[in-house]
């Protein structure tokens, strides 16, 4: 019984291996824990690392909607701690990222305006509250970031990074 059990489990062995050659679409499991996702503007910052601090307010009124301040400078490899302080009536977001995929994603929030964003480049801010991400501008360049809920980043919800 034992014996029939090996031989069944060798050759079960044997047909998954000479399988896996055939399909490039496999991955290992250990693969998939360890893909890490490249953002264009830098990466999360490390806690356990200096930070500095800087207070970004959402405001709308008068039908327009602005982040203050509008325009930040860093420097290359400067770990920056954004407050996210939504003062406004209105949910808000705050994403970081090229100025070309900001605009991708804002086209993918036309067609789902109800997404929500919890990522390490990206916060929805509910009214009258904040929260925090703690980003690592390993790229020199001029990112942005805005507000993709439809209708607010037309209305000016948006600023630049300048990273030296």
């Amino acid at each position: 019984m034992i014996a029939r059990l090996s031989i069944t489990g060798i050759a079960f062995a044997a047909v998954l291996a000479a399988a896996l050659p055939i399909s490039g679409n496999l991955v290992s499991v250990g693969a998939v824990a360890h893909t890490a996702h490249v953002f264009a503007a830098g990466e999360p910052g490390d806690p356990k690392k200096p930070y500095r601090t800087i207070e970004l307010t959402m405001r709308e009124g008068n039908g327009t909607m602005a982040y203050e301040p509008g325009q930040i400078e860093v420097k290359r490899g400067e770990q920056i701690m954004f407050v996210l302080l939504n003062a406004g009536a209105l949910p808000h977001e705050f994403l970081l990222d090229s100025f070309e995929n900001n605009a991708k994603h804002k086209i993918e929030m036309q067609k789902n305006p109800e997404m929500e964003h919890d990522e390490p480049n990206g916060k929805r801010v509910e009214p009258k509250s904040d929260s925090k991400i703690l980003w690592r501008f390993s790229k020199a360049g001029t990112f942005e970031f805005g507000c993709l809920i439809p209708g607010h980043y037309e209305a000016g919800m948006k600023g630049t990074v300048i990273v030296k």
